[in-house]
């Protein structure tokens, strides 16, 4: 048995190929499950965490995303939503993925252990970004190399696996350990590890968005708004929001051009786009700020 909790025997997978389908589903089922749960034991580590990615970003720097294998994936699936979710600009969400985006029709194990990969990856990693370092185990060679130049540089450092006492943890701001039990499959941590790294890194980023303002009543209201389908998602934001019918909300989007915070604005009393926008700015771009600002002074013009 290896001594690493993610590569121990699951204590009822003997005679796993002998078994009947449904028993087999429901087995990986209930290991995917009990992986799920112990995410909440990491919540504490994952909020902090999210003021580090939050503060970050409000500053201008980076959230540099570095995994290899299953966990580069959860990561990729995380960074590439960003920009179109929260409206996060692109050019502050990077992903080092070992082997780089062509590896992914292969998915070789080899560049995980590339530690002059790792260094060459990591060149774009400045003082001001923060890195959020992913690995099952925590001793991936090409993650370890990349969390260790980020500490190097001056970059905050948000570590996650999935083992207690993971070496990637070692420099680390801020710990996230996930201590999922045996795979049902032995060390095919794609399944219940990769699971709860799954949800850890959207309940991250998610609150993450929160911080930033990019979230209103459960609203993505920073929204990136380019296909049909998020255009009448938009407007029926605001519609919602603002408590208007979706006909002129629509009308509200297209003077807003796309925005859904400016948009919410205008409907609710706000002289102009510009008028919008300084509104805004003021509240550090949080939408329920800037409506409280806007009621109060529409308040103190009628009082005068």
């Amino acid at each position: 048995m290896s001594n690493s909790a993610t590569e121990a025997r699951h204590g009822k997978a003997d005679g796993l190929d002998m078994r009947q389908p449904a028993e087999i589903l429901q087995l990986l089922a209930t290991g995917q499950q009990q992986a799920a749960k112990v995410v909440d034991h990491a919540i504490p580590a994952i909020a902090q965490a999210a003021e580090v990615v939050a503060s970050t970003l409000r500053s201008g720097g980076k959230l540099v995303y570095a995994g290899a294998g299953s966990s580069g994936l959860m990561a990729m699936a995380d960074a590439l939503e960003l920009p179109g979710t929260y409206g996060i600009p692109r050019e502050q969400i990077v992903l080092l993925f070992a082997g780089g985006i062509s590896s992914l029709v292969d998915m070789e194990g080899a560049p995980e252990d590339d530690v002059v990969l790792a260094e060459k990856d990591a060149a774009v990693i400045g003082p001001g970004d923060c890195v959020f370092a992913a690995s099952v185990s925590g001793s991936t060679p090409y993650t370890l190399a990349v969390a260790n130049l980020a500490h190097q540089r001056g970059a905050r450092l948000v570590a996650m696996a999935n083992n207690a006492g993971a070496e990637l943890f070692r420099k680390a701001d801020v710990a996230i350990l996930l201590e999922t039990p045996p795979e049902v499959v032995a060390g095919s941590t794609r399944m219940g590890a990769a699971t709860a790294q799954k949800m850890a890194f959207n309940m991250l980023s998610t609150l993450a968005a929160v911080k930033l303002g990019h979230v209103h009543d459960g609203h993505m209201v920073n929204l990136r708004v380019d296909n049909e389908k998020l255009r009448a998602r938009a407007a029926r934001m605001v519609a919602e929001i603002a408590g208007i019918d979706v006909a002129e909300a629509r009308s509200w989007m297209a003077s807003a051009q796309g925005s859904v915070k400016i948009a919410v604005l205008l409907a609710a009393g706000a002289s102009g786009t510009e008028a919008a926008k300084a509104l805004l700015a003021r509240s550090g771009e949080v939408l329920r700020v800037a409506l409280d600002e806007l009621q109060a002074t529409k308040s103190s013009m009628k009082r005068a």
